[in-house]
């Protein structure tokens, strides 16, 4: 009688099965971090291949470490080093670490350092020079920094899309035009609190910069009408973001610039901007009625019922609004709202401090605004809670109402 076969051997290794291609095929298919770290815990070869198709890491590591990191994540091209206000070390990153970063990290393309306070223009020089494919950058709070460290970056890094320098208080226009000579690519980026920019430094960074999408100028105090209606013609097709909170400087000229220009516009910051009336913000809304998304003119105390009821007429797809503390608006301002053909696509809305506001105008807002998830109706005296419950107002399902300040506002309002 013959004898049985026997099965292939059954207990094949599949590192002999597969190759490092296959290999990198299945750990491409994985979308989860967490499951791309288990892939690297099932021998050494897994974790070589893991470690040599990483893309990005956050770490917290000295000159050594850094050394080691480079080593084994051939392929990174993005490193996160920031620190949070809260949880912050000592002596956190320094120049040295900036050093070995720009010679050993040399495909980077984007590099966070934000609230990483010990770092001088002399290791942004480095960056400068060492990471030539460098595309974003952010090196918010780091208050040492002035115009030497960061216009070597812009020098050294002309394909630059993203830059952020929120809180760099000794920035100047002297950054703005090394910006302008070099990074003509450049998308994003974020000025929050640089007070020593002014109109001549926007106008020169408009004349080189024509592809900016989001312009972040809070709280800028020194921006004016001149800085803004060159931006706004210079980047008329590609704006998208423009922030001014606080740039009290600001007039209507800067928003009538933007309604003839920037008609993609989607988000707009102008709060504080207390000289802005009425015509200007209704030119606003008619203008980018279609494309605005993101409004807040909270103590813009010019602005009453006439800008809003063009804003809620024309702009159907707004989805954040905030006028807080805009006294003058009353219960006009819903006037053509509640019908069944006016339904608004608002999920955020700020209303706190308009004292003028009653029940009566809240009901006819909320039978337009069925998909409403946020309401800020703080310091409002005629819609307290009790007064809204009597009324028996019915907010829409799953709304958070914020009557006295115990809820967390949404980002977008920060």
């Amino acid at each position: 009688m013959s004898r049985t076969s026997q099965p292939e051997e059954s207990g094949a290794c599949i590192n002999n099965r597969l190759g490092d291609d296959e290999l990198r095929a299945v750990l491409s298919k994985l979308e989860e971090d967490k499951d791309k770290e288990v892939f690297g815990l099932v021998c050494k070869r897994w974790l070589h291949l893991q470690s040599t198709e990483r893309r990005k890491l956050c770490a917290r590591a000295g000159p050594h470490m850094l050394n080691r990191i480079a080593a084994r994540f051939t392929r990174l091209s993005e490193l996160d080093l920031s620190q949070s206000l809260s949880r912050s070390f000592y002596p956190g990153v320094t120049d040295s670490d900036l050093s070995v970063i720009a010679a050993a990290f040399t495909s980077l393309r984007v590099l966070n350092l934000q609230n990483c306070k010990g770092i001088t223009d002399k290791g942004l020089s480095a960056i400068g020079s060492g990471l030539p494919c460098l595309q974003s950058l952010d090196v918010s709070y780091c208050r040492k920094l002035t115009d030497k460290g960061l216009s070597s970056v812009a020098k050294g890094c002309h394909g630059l899309r993203v830059l952020h320098v929120m809180g760099c208080r000794f920035i100047t226009d002297t950054l703005l035009t090394a910006l302008s000579l070099n990074c003509n690519n450049l998308e994003e980026l974020g000025l929050q609190g640089c007070t020593n920019l002014t109109d001549s430094g926007l106008t020169v960074l408009a004349e080189g910069c024509k592809r900016l999408k989001h312009l972040d100028l809070n709280k800028c105090s020194n921006i004016g009408d001149i800085g803004i209606s060159n931006v706004s013609k210079a980047c008329s097709s590609s704006l998208r973001t423009l922030k001014l909170l606080d740039c009290y400087k600001i007039g209507d000229d800067s928003i009538l610039s933007l309604a003839k220009y920037c008609k993609n516009l989607e988000t707009l910051i102008i709060g504080g901007c207390r000289d802005l009336s009425d015509d200007a913000i209704k030119s606003l809304a008619l203008a980018c009625y279609g494309s605005l998304k993101n409004l807040r003119m909270d103590w813009c105390l010019k602005v009453s019922d006439t800008s809003l009821v063009c804003i809620f007429l024309m702009c159907r797809n707004l989805e954040v609004l905030d006028v807080g503390c805009c006294e003058e608006v009353t219960d006009s301002a819903f006037q053509g709202l509640g019908s069944e053909d006016c339904k608004l696509s608002l999920k955020i809305l700020r209303l706190s401090n308009c004292e003028k506001i009653t029940v009566d105008g809240m009901s006819k807002l909320l039978k337009s605004c069925e998909g409403l998830e946020y309401l800020d109706v703080r310091s409002c005296p005629q819609l307290t809670q009790l007064r809204c419950h009597e009324a028996g107002l019915q907010f829409p399902h799953g709304c958070k109402v914020n009557f006295t300040g115990s809820l967390v506002e949404p980002d977008l309002l920060r």
